[in-house]
């Protein structure tokens, strides 16, 4: 018998996610099956006939697609990832896999990252399913595999080979996005609506071997740390994209902030922690990760090898690789990998007043901003397909809640409170978009 509760968003989410969370799912570690399973069974129980997909045995991906009220509309895609990164259990106040609700949060690792997602869509799946009530357009669901080490099973794979199954769509929505920024005039919540490229630079250094205790003018390892410090160094300009000069008006706004283009990393203090997301996407960013040269402690190795973590303003990389080019001598070899295109999309007036409605129902003071994302999510591989992309899970964080340092971080946890109302939002958003 179906209870009234059971056909209220949020009514199953905390389970859905703590259980998840207890799916150990770690990349390179344990294979997402396990979780693929769950996920399938309760969308079959909701009335759904899911795919699993593999790219690889164990790397299992689920897809499904609900009907909506309006079949001629384009459909949406929805998608998260059940794959998370590695946690160490001795440096948690609880264990990362226990999925423990306590002090009211559910704690464990997925928590923001992004399992929290995947419960929260069964929840709403589940909703619709008992209530009766459709979506207005044809939703695909996409659970994906290996997100975290790139996608090659997961969303890249199934743009490879069943990209049939999105080929209709026009719109998703992912991470990262759709928190709550505290202002002095009610919350900020961000849209990701654009995301900077990603390519590894692949650095060679080849000099003359030789014995440590001699002079060599034709050292390879000097040479490369030469090159790898001017490049981490080097002060590349500042280059403010659409979306981040309106993310950065609106936030001088509810600041009461002047100068946001001339100053922007004083305009984005104000935001604390979540600064950091968008202060990375004001410019281009060459980060060092990682050396590899020699191992005797007296032989000068002939090669040295480093590899640079590129991230380039969406619309700028050409400019960007120009520039990384001036910082390499000749006389050593450099080549590109790419991880990523960047993409800035248009939020056009449909879905920026249905996600700000939804909102606006559970948060009277929502505003709706755009953002740049610094890191590259699936996103990057379904927008290969024309589709546009916006990171989009709302949360109504806590005060003083240090969302940024969840991710990949020690002690991940999501409120209980925040997590129904994201079902609760993305319910409204889904039966109304």
């Amino acid at each position: 018998m179906t209870t009234l509760q059971e056909t209220v968003p949020g009514a199953h989410v905390v389970r859905y996610c703590s259980d998840l969370i207890r799916l150990d799912t770690t990349v390179g570690r344990r294979p997402e099956r396990g979780a693929a399973e769950y996920v399938a069974e309760r969308l079959a129980a909701a009335g759904l006939e899911p795919r699993m997909l593999e790219g690889a045995p164990g790397r299992t991906n689920v897809v499904a697609r609900i009907a909506g009220r309006e079949p001629e509309l384009p459909p949406l895609l929805v998608h998260s990832h059940l794959d998370v990164v590695p946690a160490d259990a001795a440096d948690w106040t609880v264990h990362p896999f226990s999925g423990e609700v306590k002090d009211g949060y559910v704690w464990g690792r997925g928590a923001v990252d992004m399992k929290d997602m995947v419960a929260m869509i069964l929840d709403v799946v589940t909703s619709m399913h008992v209530g009766g009530r459709a979506p207005r357009r044809d939703v695909v669901l996409a659970f994906v595999a290996d997100e975290e080490d790139g996608g090659t099973h997961g969303a890249a794979w199934l743009v490879e080979h069943h990209r049939d199954l999105f080929a209709d769509c026009d719109v998703a929505i992912g991470e990262v996005g759709g928190f709550s920024v505290p202002t002095p005039t009610g919350s900020l919540y961000l849209l990701e609506t654009a995301q900077k490229g990603a390519f590894t630079l692949e650095l060679t250094a080849n000099g003359l071997a030789g014995h440590g205790s001699m002079l060599n003018e034709r050292n390879a390892v000097e040479a490369l740390a030469h090159t790898v410090s001017a490049i981490a160094g080097h002060p590349f300009p500042l280059r403010l994209t659409a979306t981040t000069q309106e993310f950065l008006d609106r936030l001088g706004e509810a600041f009461g902030l002047s100068g946001t283009a001339d100053e922007p990393e004083q305009v984005l203090a104000a935001i604390g922690e979540v600064g950091r997301i968008v202060g990375a996407t004001l410019r281009h960013t060459a980060t060092p990760v990682a050396l590899r040269a020699g191992g005797a402690p007296n032989v000068v190795p002939a090669q040295a090898h480093a590899r640079i973590d590129c991230r380039t303003v969406p619309g700028h990389e050409e400019e960007f690789l120009a520039e990384l080019r001036r910082l390499i001598p000749p006389e050593l070899t450099s080549s590109v990998v790419p991880r990523g295109d960047g993409h800035e999309n248009g939020l056009d007036d449909d879905l920026s007043a249905t996600i700000s409605a939804a909102l606006l129902a559970e948060d009277p003071t929502a505003r709706l901003v755009p953002f740049c994302m610094s890191s590259a999510t699936d996103a990057r591989h379904f927008s290969r397909l024309g589709i546009r992309c916006f990171g989009f899970v709302p949360l109504r964080l806590p005060p003083g809640s240090d969302f940024v340092s969840m991710f990949h971080g020690t002690d991940e946890r999501v409120a209980v409170d925040s997590l129904a109302f994201g079902s609760r939002v993305l319910h409204r958003f889904l039966t109304t978009y």
